[in-house]
């Protein structure tokens, strides 16, 4: 698995005109699963973006995690981050997963953050979104399970 993570003040996602997810306060989740992924980098993943102390402390440092500023999840499945453009002008994303191995672990992965008892918020799996969002810091990574 894939995910870009972004630190956020407010973030939306809308599919065809109707917003489907809002946060007000956490990260934005940008999600991508290839063909080796299973449950457990869903799990770690999960895990991993949870803990991860990215929020400032009264100091200014990052020491404080998604759990410790009970943030919130805006959760995008997003297939082209396994966008290969070494060769060519258009991107080949072969090392994507189909949506049939794809959904399944992307809403795993979504359900690990929920036993958590983080809020999560989504996109439409396999849908044209618009993602809308303050990114704060900027703040953004990229976690990867493999």
């Amino acid at each position: 698995m894939r995910v870009v993570v972004q630190r956020s003040k407010e973030a939306s996602v809308t599919v065809e005109g109707k917003v489907t997810g809002k946060i007000e306060h956490g990260l934005v989740l940008l999600v991508g699963v290839t063909h080796e992924d299973g449950e457990e980098d869903a799990r770690y993943i999960a895990d991993k973006i949870a803990n991860l102390r990215i929020f400032e402390d009264e100091e200014g440092k990052m020491n404080h995690s998604l759990l410790d500023q009970k943030g919130q999840v805006l959760s995008v499945s997003q297939f082209t981050l396994y966008g290969d453009t070494k060769k060519g002008r258009r991107p080949n994303f072969m090392k994507a997963a189909k949506p049939d191995l794809a959904e399944p672990i992307y809403e795993k992965f979504n359900e690990f953050l929920v036993e958590k008892e983080i809020v999560v918020e989504k996109g439409m799996f396999g849908a044209m979104m618009e993602v809308s969002l303050t990114n704060d810091g900027p703040v953004t990574l990229i976690v990867e399970s493999k």
